[in-house]
């Protein structure tokens, strides 16, 4: 277990986040109500958990980063500014800055945006 800004999470956390995320989702899957919003807020906030754990194991090392994640930990470095569609170039290949809606609310506005870069030719 490491440490990072006063909170530690482990392994076996993340795999108990995950359990709490599948628990959450089946109990979705199963649910035979007519109420579109049952469960949502749970599972929002089990998936959220997932992911700030899973980004606070890589940050700490505990988890590797994809050949994707370390590119784009790289960029982020490199070019901090870069608005969307921005064009840069990084070791001969150009990549464009592109941001996409992660999450929405339930009346469908956007409440958390990903942000990536996509190579281009």
């Amino acid at each position: 277990m490491k440490q990072l800004g006063g909170l530690m999470y482990s392994l076996a956390d993340l795999e108990a986040a995950k359990a709490e995320w599948k628990s959450w989702e089946d109990r979705w899957d199963s649910y035979s109500g007519n109420n579109p919003d049952k469960y949502h807020s749970q599972r929002e906030m089990a998936q959220a958990k997932v992911r700030a754990i899973e980004q606070y194991l890589k940050s700490a090392g505990a988890l590797p980063l994809s050949e994707q994640e370390v590119l784009e930990r790289d960029l982020e470095r490199l070019f901090p500014n870069a608005k969307s569609k921005d064009v840069i170039e990084h070791r001969g290949i150009r990549y464009q800055r592109r941001f996409s809606p992660a999450a929405r609310s339930r009346k469908g506005s956007v409440t958390r945006w990903d942000k990536s870069w996509v190579a281009i030719p």
